[in-house]
């Protein structure tokens, strides 16, 4: 191998940690040819998880196992520079917000995101990778945080992922009602979430760009009626005009005027009595 393949190869392995990955974008973009790349795996240096995406070997795991879906978040934010981040119940989840999931189901993995690679859906993962663009705020970056990346994480690098705060999370959520979220669960999730930060919360409902979110927003918030509901006055915000019947079989809410469940109409509970 020449001096200058050795060279090449050296700022692969000292940029991907052990476990970590890389794409052939990447690998292209950093010197490495096409031609390569088979080199690299057939001498035990990279394995091909799919389709121009490679992992670096860490020496335990199985070539069958799903793969870390830390490892790979981290590895496309820190080390190929994407522009995404875990979001929805994903987030509240990483911040010990979970929400009820039915006895062997896989939770998702929401990600946002302007520069999310086709591949990400393919990789088996040990999450359901679901995908959205960053459309629902007009500020995309408020509301973002970088917090820990858990216990999973296959090196002590420091990295950490780019998640929603619970303000921004649970805005993504609601957004996702009713067909990828449940009203159920994220009045379970709701119940838990008495530190919110009102100013966070204004300024993202100021620039959250779709009136069913915000509507459904405030029927949970005065559902709950946690302190920091106290300082958000729904009238300061564009809640739109005309209804909202976006729920089949439910009932329209006097204030804010969009259809939901029965048992979150005030006065009503789950049968209408």
């Amino acid at each position: 191998m020449s001096t200058e393949t050795t060279g090449k190869l050296q700022r692969v392995l000292n940029a991907v940690p052990n476990g970590y990955m890389v794409d052939a974008k990447w690998l292209t973009q950093n010197g490495i040819a096409y031609e390569t790349f088979r080199d690299y795996v057939n001498r035990g240096w990279l394995n091909r998880v799919a389709q121009g995406v490679f992992q670096r070997p860490d020496g335990t795991a199985i070539s069958e196992d799903p793969i870390d879906w830390r490892a790979c978040l981290l590895s496309l934010q820190h080390i190929m520079k994407r522009n995404l981040h875990v979001g929805g119940t994903a987030a509240l989840a990483e911040q010990g917000y979970s929400h009820y999931l039915p006895f062997g189901q896989t939770p998702a993995l929401w990600v946002y995101g302007s520069d999310i690679p086709n591949w990400l859906a393919k990789l088996p993962l040990n999450r359901n990778v679901i995908t959205r663009k960053p459309t629902l705020f007009e500020d995309t970056s408020l509301g973002l945080m970088e917090g820990t990346a858990g216990n999973n994480v296959m090196t002590s690098n420091g990295w950490r992922l780019t998640t929603s705060t619970l303000e921004r999370a649970i805005l993504e959520a609601i957004d996702e009602l009713p067909d990828d979220e449940s009203f159920h669960n994220l009045d379970m999730t709701f119940e838990g979430l008495t530190t919110l930060r009102p100013r966070l919360l204004t300024e993202l409902l100021k620039t959250c760009r779709k009136i069913k979110t915000k509507r459904l927003f405030f029927v949970f918030a005065d559902k709950h009626n946690h302190a920091w509901n106290k300082q958000l006055d729904a009238a300061n915000f564009d809640l739109g005009k005309g209804d909202r019947a976006f729920v089949k079989g439910g009932k329209m809410h006097p204030r804010y005027r969009i259809m939901v469940p029965t048992d979150f109409v005030p006065g009503e509970d789950a049968d209408g009595a």
